[in-house]
């Protein structure tokens, strides 16, 4: 790899890193000649990015430079920087609650929102507080961003959760969050929705929204068995959540989050063999992004039609102790015991673009620091006994190392968990999980594109006319 693309690679993660935007589907520009300038034209298409004369402009030269919207970098190193940055980059978020006050549908709706506390999560707390809610936050210990809890209790919404909570104490405060007595809770890994029904706090719900793969996964087990009491909003089985947030936002965050800390440590991610456990719309964007930063990407996968896709990707496929020796290796699967005891012996490096405890089956007390540059001790990454260097204590990457998910990416979540609350209050749901109507993801993308001043076709007469000549009885063959 060429000291330009390296370059190249700090300074598109550099720009995500100081503004937790993302770089996909963005436009930018690019001053120069030189090498490193070539090597950003060719990187930031491969990310996804659009080219031209406008948007995020890269000036690389002798002190290299950023500008967002014709300017420097905004400053965000205070708490209250980034809460508001979030809030001017959520448009869709924002309108969806501006629609919500105006109809006045969450005045006086009591919502508990359990969700990793950052400047995103602030923001859809204060948009629903603005919209007429009664709201309170909840953060497990290890979730919880200390300064963005404090802007939130200064702008006078309660936040529960304390980093220095274990075991007994972090259950109890959670009990006594929810004993707050919530109309909606809006939960991420469902451990509220769950803990709710283990103290015989559900009855008082009047339902639930899932953000998470992995906590709709035993909600279903519990309607399966007959004991989850209450509706529950599939959040992440929209459209406009699972193909954007899973696949571009955890992509881009988890990737670039493994490059830094790789980065702080003298270590090369480019040319470096990898390999993507999981190809669901996780791993999709993890194996993209390695891809895109120069790694060699192979995928194990335990469904056949995934594992197929992954092919036709372009990515090889095969048994993970296969691929794992000498390789980084990504665990996007949300599932406990994925990374197994083998595979952190075999493996280089491992991390995890998941989110549930134990994805790696790691003893804690066999990692030890890793001497990076400088023979310093490397912030994230240690070494596991004899075995793997692990990234982040295996926890999940883009929330320990970065800030979690892009700004833009959380906007499109938070519009489904908004429209999520909106159709629990309207309706009448049994017991269950359910998914929302097709028309959320329609009337969330088509305001995200109208924010962004793009315009998309619309079918003509002759097509609309056409498809009503297909489902006629004539057509299919049979007698009219």
């Amino acid at each position: 790899m060429t000291d330009e693309t390296v370059t190249a690679q700090r300074l598109v993660r550099r720009f995500a890193r100081e503004t937790n935007l993302l770089v996909s589907g963005r436009d930018f520009s690019v001053i120069g000649t030189d090498g490193v300038a070539e090597a950003l034209r060719a990187l930031l298409p491969a990310l996804g990015a659009h080219l031209g004369d406008a948007g995020v402009v890269f000036a690389p030269g002798g002190t290299p430079e950023i500008l967002l919207d014709g300017e420097a970098l905004p400053p965000r190193e205070r708490a209250e920087d980034r809460v508001d940055a979030a809030g001017r980059h959520m448009p869709v978020a924002t309108d969806r609650a501006r629609r919500l006050r105006e109809n006045g549908t969450v005045r006086g709706v009591r919502i508990g929102i359990a969700m990793v506390l950052e400047p995103k999560t602030a923001q859809l707390a204060l948009l629903l507080r603005d919209a007429g809610a009664t709201v309170a936050v909840y953060a497990h210990p290890d979730e919880i961003d200390v300064e963005v809890a404090e802007v939130l209790r200064s702008r006078g919404i309660p936040v529960d959760g304390d980093p220095s909570l274990s075991g007994a104490a972090e259950r109890a405060a959670a009990v006594s969050f929810l004993r707050r007595g919530f109309d909606l809770l809006l939960d991420d890994g469902s451990h509220l929705i769950r803990l709710a029904h283990e103290e015989s706090l559900a009855p008082q719900l009047r339902g639930a929204a899932e953000e998470t793969t992995s906590g709709l996964t035993p909600l279903r087990v519990m309607e399966q068995e007959g004991v989850l009491e209450i509706p529950v909003i599939a959040v992440n089985d929209a459209l406009t959540k699972t193909s954007f947030d899973n696949r571009y936002g955890t992509g881009q965050s988890c990737v670039f989050a493994i490059a830094d800390a790789l980065d702080d440590a003298g270590i090369r991610l480019r040319d470096r063999p990898a390999v993507v456990v999981g190809y669901g719309p996780v791993g999709e964007g993890v194996a993209a992004h390695l891809r895109a930063l120069g790694a060699q990407v192979g995928v194990s996968e335990t469904d056949p039609v995934r594992a197929l896709r992954a092919a036709h990707d372009g990515y090889r496929i095969g048994r993970l102790h296969d691929l794992a020796p000498g390789a980084l290796v990504v665990s996007a699967t949300g599932a406990p015991h994925t990374v197994d005891a083998e595979v952190l012996r075999t493996a280089a490096i491992v991390a995890v673009a998941g989110g549930v405890p134990h994805e790696i089956d790691l003893d804690a007390s066999t990692l030890r620091p890793y001497e990076g540059v400088n023979g310093e001790a490397s912030a994230f990454v240690e070494r596991a006994g004899t075995g793997a260097l692990v990234i982040a204590r295996g926890g999940c990457v883009n929330l320990s190392v970065g800030e979690g998910n892009p700004i833009e990416i959380m906007d499109l979540s938070f519009s489904v968990q908004l429209f999520a609350v909106e159709h629990l209050l309207a309706h009448e749901l049994p017991a269950g999980v359910h998914p929302l109507p097709a028309e959320a993801d329609v009337t969330i993308g088509t305001a995200a594109l109208a924010l962004r001043g793009e315009h998309i076709d619309q079918r003509s007469r002759a097509q609309v006319d056409a498809q009503r000549e297909w489902r006629s009885p004539r057509f299919r063959g049979e007698s009219a």
